[in-house]
């Protein structure tokens, strides 16, 4: 039996949706879209979701509602993640969720995830079409304001999230354009400091094989394989060794936001927090390769979209 059914991951920096037919187990695209929204502006410094990106990520929701009663969305789950775990005013934005989703699906509404839900959630999307030989896997989800690092074979051993993404770090630390060196050390101290505490509790030295999923990711991908435009049927399970990978992140960090929109790959929302990303990506490559000796990333185009979609198909 064939269920139509959807996901929708709403992030600091972005809202995405997957409409899938699932039978068996398995996941068949039948709609998948990104949004930069930045949802998260502002709120580490005001602890607030800001009027503007309320609205922003309520255009953006009235649009996928209007998607899945096109495609005859049987079901949808919405989850929201480190944006909305401790917002002040995280009511309106629940309630705004129920509004637009409820007049498609009555009783839909976002609910907001732990870390280690979402953590679970995202390796399932990732690793599902890997060689499970090919593991112990570690997974990591670089998000607009956490970052997820997950380990796991056929399943997750442990988990961390890290707060830690390209929005948070970018609004912390990274002021100027292009970022200042001691910006950028600034911002490279919070990140070691971090991760150190997230390497404490997932022990990756068992790993042996990275997956990397997300925008900062998947642009990376694409500017190391020198992609004119943006090929996500090319991206996924691409790879890209550790030495072209840091190449690539240290141009993206020198860059003007300007230059970077201007890289034919780059989504023009993820222009001017890409630079915070790659320092994440950087320190994880560094201590990947001394801990585990990992010296490759596999992109992966599919996360916790999928996982979310696969959740209530069961």
């Amino acid at each position: 039996m064939v269920s139509r059914l959807a996901g929708i991951d709403c992030g600091t920096n972005s809202i995405r949706l997957l409409i899938a037919d699932v039978s068996d187990g398995k996941l068949r695209d039948v709609h998948r879209e990104t949004r930069i929204v930045r949802l998260g502006q502002g709120v580490d410094a005001t602890g607030r979701f800001a009027p503007d990106a309320m609205a922003r990520t309520r255009a953006a929701l009235a649009d996928y509602a209007s998607l899945l009663e096109t495609h005859g969305a049987e079901r949808v789950r919405m989850v929201a993640t480190s944006a909305a775990r401790d917002v002040a005013n995280r009511d309106a934005f629940f309630a705004m969720t129920a509004e637009v989703l409820g007049a498609v699906l009555p009783g839909a509404v976002a609910e907001v995830i732990t870390g280690a839900e979402e953590a679970e959630l995202s390796f399932r999307g990732a690793v599902g079409e890997l060689d499970c030989s090919a593991g112990p896997f570690v997974v990591v989800d670089l998000g607009g304001g956490s970052t997820e690092i997950v380990l796991g074979g056929d399943r997750v051993v442990a988990s961390h999230s890290a707060d830690i993404g390209c929005v948070r770090l970018t609004e912390r630390c990274l002021h100027s354009d292009p970022p200042t060196l001691a910006e950028v050390e600034a911002a490279r101290r919070v990140v070691r400091e971090r991760l150190g505490v997230a390497l404490g509790v997932v022990p990756v030295e068992g790993a042996r094989a990275w997956v990397g999923l997300a925008g900062t990711m998947t642009t990376l991908s694409a500017l190391a394989h020198h992609m004119a435009t943006y090929d996500a049927a090319a991206i996924h399970l691409s790879r890209v060794g550790v030495c072209d990978l840091l190449a690539v992140c240290e141009r993206l960090i020198g860059m003007t936001r300007s230059q970077r929109a201007a890289l034919g790959p780059m989504h023009e929302g993820r222009a001017d927090v890409i630079g915070g990303g790659a320092i994440v990506v950087e320190e994880l490559a560094r201590e990947l390769r001394a801990r585990a000796g990992i010296d490759e990333l596999i992109v992966s185009e599919h996360d916790i979209l999928d996982g979310i979609v696969l959740s209530i198909a069961e």
